[in-house]
């Protein structure tokens, strides 16, 4: 799916601290825990919470957060629906991976399973 470069723009503009307590608030409100949210951003990126409070408190837009990400070599079985936009059918790769990311975090608060999270090939 074709996404405009102002959309893709305004994503690479984004800072990861901004989106940060959004996630914390889903995930909590739903049952789940911070802990679990960080396991999730940590399958994805590689970042553990020293490093993920260091783009917090960077401020760092989500393209140097994605660009300092070792991304998950099993991140391409993520499939499905959000924002509107397929996640398999994004053709920014820095778009795909926020996408990636926001549909991790809907998993986790719509109460999926980790190990279903957490995607195995």
């Amino acid at each position: 799916m074709k996404t405009t470069p102002e959309h893709d723009e305004r994503i690479a503009r984004m800072t990861f601290a901004s989106v940060y307590p959004h996630y914390v608030t889903k995930v909590e409100r739903k049952g789940r825990t911070k802990e679990e949210l960080h396991q999730v951003i940590e399958w994805l990126t590689g970042f553990d919470d020293r490093t993920l409070q260091q783009f917090i408190d960077e401020k760092a837009t989500f393209e140097t957060f994605f660009e300092s990400a070792s991304l998950n070599p099993n991140a391409g079985l993520i499939t499905g629906a959000i924002c509107g936009y397929r996640v398999e059918d994004i053709e920014n790769p820095l778009t795909k991976h926020v996408r990636y990311l926001d549909k991790l975090v809907d998993e986790l608060a719509k109460g999926r399973k980790m190990e279903k999270i957490l995607r195995t090939a």
